[in-house]
């Protein structure tokens, strides 16, 4: 067990704060509680699209390892045990589709495959990101896009950033070595290539080191993670969205529940996940944390995933 005094640290981490007053000023709901928490009744079509002779981790139960890495997506509650936030929501609409009580197992997110795959847990709802090398061990139901955003500050003139030439001859900062990075390097090369100016990249290893250097001016835009500055852009307002990027660019990016090879159990997420879509509860679920912005229009069992670098 995880002691007290660690998981209130990885809490504070995970909001960028210096003391728990800061907690106070979260933009979301992140007390254990929950009450805007949106919920569906059984799906009768999904729950008879579970296979005859499938056995949950805990009969009655839907368990679900989650990796609670930071808001909007994941984290510790204020009483820093109960995990909250977008990913925790969905796995809540699934367990209710199911007609199966919730259960969510914190985990290192490094460990979710040994897990998942020794029987530890039902699914994996947790940023997983569908590539052609995990599909040869699991299966997917998708349930959201994996995007990046551009961030700049709140008075910038900056207004919408969509394609290679919307930032050419701008700073920006972004993670060292990071799947960003590789990506803007080719928007760079390929706006050379149409005579525009390149993009002027600022790498930084850690995120506060990167917001510094655009609230301090010295870079135009900031990247990475769509959800994780949508949270800091709630928090903070002094920085906004004028663009998302694919994470897989030029691909779609795909994240979905994850099961077991085979397991059957793919098909029955699937149909509840398009279902709650149709409902509406879905986009409803990703409003509660600002990031409807990653949205799908309908969940695919097993698409095409991201290929190797």
């Amino acid at each position: 067990m995880i002691p007290r005094r660690t998981l209130l640290s990885l809490l504070v981490g995970a909001l960028g704060a210096t003391s728990l007053p800061a907690l106070a000023q979260a933009p979301f709901d992140l007390g254990p509680e929950q009450p805007g928490r949106i919920r569906a009744e059984k799906d009768p079509a999904a729950i008879a699209a579970v296979p005859k002779g499938f056995k949950f981790a805990e009969p009655g139960v839907f368990t679900v390892g989650i990796s609670p890495g930071g808001p909007p997506l994941a984290t510790y509650a204020t009483d820093a045990k109960t995990v909250v936030g977008a990913d925790p929501d969905f796995a809540q609409l699934i367990a209710d589709s199911l007609g199966l009580k919730l259960n969510l197992v914190p985990l290192a997110w490094a460990d979710w495959p040994l897990g998942l795959a020794s029987g530890k847990y039902d699914a994996v709802i947790s940023n997983v990101g569908v590539t052609e090398q995990r599909k040869e061990k699991f299966d997917f139901s998708t349930y959201r896009l994996g995007l990046h955003g551009f961030f700049v500050r709140a008075d910038s003139k900056v207004t919408s950033i969509r394609e290679p030439k919307d930032a050419a001859g701008l700073s920006l900062s972004v993670g060292g070595g990071t799947n960003q990075e590789r990506i803007l390097v080719e928007w760079s090369k390929q706006n050379v290539a149409a005579g525009l100016k390149p993009l002027e990249l600022q790498l930084f290893d850690d995120e506060a080191a990167r917001l510094v250097a655009l609230r301090a001016g010295r870079v135009d835009v900031v990247v990475q993670p769509h959800a994780q500055l949508v949270f800091i852009a709630a928090r903070d307002k002094d920085i906004k969205r004028v663009g998302t990027l694919s994470a897989g660019w030029p691909l779609k990016s795909d994240v979905a529940i994850t099961t077991r090879k085979g397991s059957g159990l793919v098909d029955a997420l699937t149909l509840a996940t398009n279902n709650l879509i149709k409902s509406g509860q879905y986009r409803q679920a990703l409003a509660r944390w600002g990031i409807e912005e990653e949205a799908v229009e309908r969940s695919e069992t097993n698409p095409p995933g991201l290929p190797k670098y």
